[in-house]
């Protein structure tokens, strides 16, 4: 059977991209927004890119810095507390201003649509700061060549689960997730495309960016900046 991407399954709101937003309201940060402070000026300007339903904007808020948190889900953007909130697609922003650090994170960047991703990578690119960052999350390919149905994790009880997983071509993958919470159960099918190191810094030049370097050992963290020429 074929991975139908951007599909979910399961009780209340799926999103465009397939997500579930009652199994992302449950979820909390997992030492991510420790990640971004550590790069971003105290007090200073985040904007998060694709923000959900403020797992990481509502720890960020209350570290005591401004966040603009977009999403394209009116009912995803319901959930967040404390940031001014934009609906919007993320390759269509315009906000007229730039921010300390740019958020792109939950692996966005690897869309398995090239144009997708480099619209992605621009929008970072024109409201990031001459000074500030872009910070990127990914599955680097040694993680993603990695990957076997079954695979996830079971804590505080959540379970997260590979349930499903294609090829349908070199450098795509389609996987659906499997979430539990408390006897209720979703599902989540997406697309992936396989990003090198050098790949990855190659879509960020042709987007205005270079790549800085990892922020954390497992390197599913990257920190990039404008582009100087």
């Amino acid at each position: 059977m074929t991975i139908a991407p951007n599909s979910g399954t399961g009780s209340g709101p799926i999103t465009p991209d397939g997500s579930p937003v009652e199994f992302y309201a449950t979820q909390r940060s997992r030492g991510e927004p420790e990640i971004i402070a550590a790069v971003t000026p105290a007090g200073g300007t985040i904007l998060e890119l694709g923000c959900g339903t403020g797992r990481m904007t509502h720890p960020l808020v209350e570290l005591g810095f401004e966040v603009v948190a977009v999403d394209e889900s009116a009912e995803m953007l319901a959930h967040v507390r404390g940031a001014t909130t934009v609906r919007a697609r993320i390759g269509e922003l315009r906000l007229e201003r730039r921010f300390d650090t740019v958020v792109l994170a939950s692996q966005l960047v690897q869309t398995a649509d090239a144009e997708g991703r480099r619209a992605l990578l621009e929008a970072c690119a024109r409201h990031v700061a001459p000074d500030g960052h872009v910070l990127l999350q990914w599955m680097p390919p040694e993680r993603l060549d990695a990957w076997e149905v079954g695979q996830g994790r079971t804590e505080d009880g959540v379970t997260v689960e590979l349930a499903a997983l294609e090829q349908p071509e070199p450098g795509r993958f389609t996987a659906t997730m499997r979430y539990e919470v408390d006897g209720r159960v979703w599902t989540q099918s997406s697309a992936s495309w396989r990003l090198s190191d050098e790949d990855l810094a190659r879509a960020l030049e042709e987007a205005g960016l270079r790549m800085l370097r990892f922020l954390t050992e497992d390197r599913t963290w990257v920190a990039a900046g404008a582009l100087t020429t």
